[in-house]
C-alpha cells in the first residue's frame, strides 16, 4: 500500500492519478476540513481514504498502518499557511516529523519526501525546514528517497508571482540572465511514482529539473513566440529582494523573497544521468507555453 500525505494538493493529487493509473494500491491521507470535491475525486481514482493531522500522532500511525511506502508532499507554503494553527514551523518541520517517526513506527519500509532543489540555498524559513526534515529523514532509519525539483512551471511561469501570459506581462527577480531548469509538477509526479520501484532512488537524494535550463528572459521569449505578443518585463532588483527578506517579519514572507533570490542566483541541473536512470519523458518550457496559451 502506498500512502500519500498532502494528496489534495496540486503535486499529491497528480501522483495519486499516476498511481491509480498503473494500478498501484492507494491509500490518501486527507484533513477532516479537507475540500469534499477534492476528497471524491480520489474516490473515484480508486483510493482508500484516511483521516489524519499532521498534529495528531495518533492519527498519522493509524495512516501508516500496513503501508509500505509514504509519499509525502504537504508544505504549509503557500496555500494551506495560516498561523498559528498552520505554519511553516508546525506544518513543514514539526508535522513532517511526526509523520516521519510515524513511518518509522509502523514498519513503512520507503519514504519519499518531496524537497526542493540544493541550490535554492538562500537562507530562509522555508529552506530551514526542508533541510532540517531531509537530515531528520537521512537520520531515521527508513529507506528514503528525498526529491529536489527546480522551480515549477505551474508556480513560477503563472501570475501568482507576477508572469502572466494572458496578459503578456512578465516579472523576473534579478536581471533574468541565469538558467533555470524549469520543470512540471506532472514530471515531479513521474519521479515520484517512478522512484517506488527503481533501486537507485533507494536512500537517493535525487536532483531534478526539466530537459532545458533556461533564463527566464529566455522563457519570456518562448512565450512571446507562442502567444505572437511582445511582452512588458518589469525586474525585481536582487537588493530589493535582499531589502524584503530583511525586513519581513513573518515565516511566508522571509520565505518568498529567498525564493526569489535563489531564483535571480539561477537553478541550471544537468539531468543526463538521471534520465538515464529514470528514463521519463519530460516536459518542456514550449510544450507548457503552448498548452497555457491553447
Amino acid at each position: 500500500m502506498n500512502l500519500v500525505v498532502g494528496a489534495t494538493g496540486f503535486l499529491g493529487s497528480e501522483i495519486c492519478r499516476r498511481l491509480a493509473a498503473q494500478g498501484k494500491p492507494l491509500r490518501a491521507m486527507v484533513r477532516p476540513t479537507a475540500d469534499a470535491a477534492k476528497v471524491e475525486h480520489l474516490k473515484e481514482l480508486g483510493a482508500e481514504i484516511v483521516e489524519g493531522n499532521l498534529h495528531d500522532p495518533v492519527s498519522l500511525e493509524a495512516a501508516c498502518q500496513g503501508a509500505t511506502a509514504v509519499i509525502c508532499t504537504v508544505s504549509a507554503c503557500p496555500f494551506s499557511y495560516s498561523p498559528p494553527e498552520n505554519t511553516i514551523r508546525n506544518v513543514d518541520i514539526d508535522g513532517v516529523t511526526n509523520l516521519i517517526e510515524a513511518a518509522r513506527t509502523t514498519g513503512v519500509k520507503h519514504f519519499v519526501y518531496t524537497s526542493f532543489s540544493g541550490q535554492i540555498n538562500v537562507p530562509c524559513p522555508l529552506e530551514n525546514a526542508k533541510r532540517t526534515v531531509e537530515q531528520h529523514l537521512k537520520d531515521s532509519g527508513l529507506a528514503y528517497t528525498i526529491l529536489r525539483p527546480s522551480y515549477f512551471m505551474e508556480a513560477w511561469l503563472t501570475p501568482m508571482v507576477g508572469f502572466d501570459p494572458a496578459n503578456a506581462t512578465a516579472t523576473i527577480y534579478g536581471a533574468g540572465h541565469n538558467p533555470i531548469s524549469w520543470i512540471s509538477l506532472h514530471d515531479v509526479a513521474q519521479f515520484a511514482v517512478a522512484s517506488l520501484d527503481n533501486p537507485a532512488a533507494r536512500n537517493a537524494t535525487l536532483e531534478m529539473g526539466g530537459p532545458q535550463a533556461l533564463s527566464p528572459l529566455e522563457v519570456v521569449a518562448i512565450f512571446e513566440r507562442a502567444g505572437g505578443k511582445s511582452f512588458n518585463v518589469q525586474h525585481v532588483p536582487e537588493e530589493a529582494l535582499a531589502g524584503q527578506l530583511a525586513e519581513a517579519t513573518d515565516d511566508l514572507a522571509k520565505s518568498f523573497p529567498g525564493l526569489m533570490l535563489a531564483y535571480a542566483h539561477g537553478d541550471a541541473i544537468d539531468m543526463h544521468r538521471m534520465l538515464q536512470t529514470f528514463p521519463l519523458q519530460l516536459t518542456t518550457v514550449q510544450e507548457y507555453a503552448q498548452h497555457v496559451l491553447g
